[in-house]
């Protein structure tokens, strides 16, 4: 139940992240935008690492690693 759940919310959100990523791409200046993005990897990292999902956990700790560059200036 708790996968199912994760699945569904993750789904929600990722649709949300992917508009968000289009915005910023738009106005990189944007550090809300960004912000946004990290934390909804970020909480997906967790929740991967909670579940025993540990490939997704990598690919989410990849994800953001890049985010928190992005958010740090890095272009």
């Amino acid at each position: 139940e708790l996968l199912q759940d994760f699945l569904a919310e993750s789904a929600e959100n990722l649709e949300s992240a992917g508009a968000q990523i289009v915005a910023f791409e738009r106005d990189p200046a944007d550090a809300r935008l960004i912000a946004d993005i990290f934390r909804f990897v970020h909480t997906v990292k967790g929740t991967c690492g909670f579940l025993g999902l540990a490939r997704l956990a990598r690919v989410a700790h990849a994800a953001e690693s890049a985010l928190g560059r992005l958010r740090d200036g890095a272009r």
